[in-house]
């Protein structure tokens, strides 16, 4: 086990994690201080368990925004994989 430090809003937390795994900890930890000055202001600048919750609100809109839309670059590509496959459909029921 490892121990990593993370800063999250001028504070420290100090979280154990699986050997290998510090980076990735390190890297999510950053998405949740880039929050942080929007979340405190949302929260009124009230308290840390509070701005918290603000962070893990806007990022979960941010998840489920990502999750209930279509990728944007990956549409005319399926478009033109669902057309090949209708005709080849269309095709066959000819036949």
């Amino acid at each position: 086990m490892a121990d990593v430090t993370l800063t999250i809003g001028d504070r420290r937390h100090t979280v154990a994690c699986r050997d290998g795994e510090e980076d990735q900890l390190l890297r999510i930890s950053s998405m949740l201080d880039a929050q942080w000055a929007a979340a405190s202001r949302a929260a009124g600048g009230l308290n840390a368990e509070r701005t918290m919750l603000f962070i893990a609100l806007m990022l979960a809109d941010s998840l489920d925004e990502a999750q209930n839309r279509p990728p944007q670059g990956a549409s005319s590509a399926l478009l033109d994989r669902l057309a090949d496959r209708l005709e080849g459909l269309a095709e066959a029921l000819e036949n």
